[in-house]
């Protein structure tokens, strides 16, 4: 496979022994580029993943390293066993000079992780007890890090769940048009302005901040291929300060509708009760130890605000011409966005059931 990098020259700068065997592009993510990467060590086949971190999403990939290093060695106590390290947290390879990053030829900043074995991803969740164990795995990454200690952790991406600011900067989108594409997403335009009073309603209550991964989708979450259980938190490039209902809210926009996040036939876009049960259920039983009254009392909402917002960050783009999101298709930003406002048109259908629910667990 013809790659775009020199993966066995940047798996050398890490402690990875061994014969390199293989490397191929992994994933579907908006942002970075992955390897996977085979080593044979001893007869042993071992694997691992290389990434590139995209520095024009990410300003200072340093100080991310810096909080992913941080993260992941607190979790990593945590959840040792007594026959060592466990899956339940990425274990980061350090260089060959100890840091959680190495620097190529060309200014790029890679990492590497042990690849976790016998788990796997989904882009759309296929049943209640998946989301129940993904949102009970995000919940317990949320616990565990709640008593990180200080110093507070880097923003990676600042204000990345302020909604207000992300209304903002649609509007300016908007009035510029750079693109010429306005015209294209009148609908969506109008549906945005629609909902603009609703932007604020989070940050307006001064809500605990929480160490956040702030990405939950229910593909960052891996679960067991043979027991369905949650086993590991992956993407830890937004883990920073925010509210813990910013988590709860990706995962109810993620994990609710049996569409994909860019489908297009948008009937098949709808909030499913019984998943939304299973996801509150399994967030309060690995978070209910840490969250306030005041958090339980907008869990329901905090999906819809999340998908809108989300929507709005797609529609942007859009706008913008495809600066951000990683696109692989004519119009792909777009065919997300009303992806997005269609979800928030079916939880805003059920929301009152939806409280009711939060309510009685």
């Amino acid at each position: 496979m013809n790659l775009r990098h020199n993966i066995p020259n940047v798996a050398r700068r890490f402690r990875i022994y061994g014969d390199y065997l293989s490397a191929e592009l992994y994933g579907n993510g908006h942002i970075n580029d992955t390897y996977f990467v085979t080593f044979d060590q001893a007869g042993t086949l071992v694997r691992y993943i290389l990434q590139r971190i995209n520095q024009n999403i990410f300003k200072d990939p340093a100080a991310l390293m810096e909080n992913v290093r941080r993260v992941t060695e607190h979790l990593g106590k945590k959840s040792a066993t007594e026959s060592g390290p466990s899956r339940r947290v990425l274990a980061l390879i350090p260089t060959l000079e100890d840091q959680p990053y190495c620097l190529d030829g060309e200014g790029n900043y890679w990492r590497a992780y042990l690849f976790v074995e016998k788990a796997h991803t989904y882009d759309a969740v296929e049943s209640p007890r998946q989301a129940f164990e993904a949102a009970r795995t995000f919940g317990s990454f949320q616990s565990l890090l709640a008593d990180l200690p200080a110093p507070r952790l880097h923003d990676t991406i600042r204000d990345f769940h302020h909604t207000p600011k992300r209304f903002a900067a649609l509007e300016e989108a908007i009035a510029a048009d750079t693109a010429n594409r306005a015209g294209f997403a009148k609908p969506e335009i109008e549906f945005a302005l629609r909902h603009q009073a609703m932007t604020g309603a989070l940050l307006e209550e001064n809500l605990p901040e929480r160490v956040t991964h702030n990405d939950t989708k229910f593909n960052n979450v891996m679960l067991d291929d043979a027991t369905g259980e949650g086993v590991c938190v992956i993407d830890l490039d937004t883990v920073m300060p925010g509210l813990a209902l910013y988590d709860f809210g990706d995962m109810v926009r993620t994990t609710m509708s049996p569409a994909k996040e860019d489908e297009r036939d948008l009937s098949k876009v709808t909030m499913q009760l019984p998943m939304f049960e299973a996801l509150a259920r399994g967030y309060l039983a690995s978070a209910s130890g840490f969250l306030t009254p005041q958090e339980r009392r907008w869990l329901a909402f905090s999906g819809k605000l999340i998908t809108y917002e989300i929507g709005v960050r797609f529609l942007t783009d859009f706008l913008a011409g495809d600066k951000y999101f990683k696109v692989h298709r004519e119009n792909h930003n777009l065919d997300r966005c009303r992806t997005q406002f269609k979800l928030v048109e079916s939880i805003e259908q059920q929301e009152e059931q939806m409280n009711r629910l939060v309510e009685t667990i």
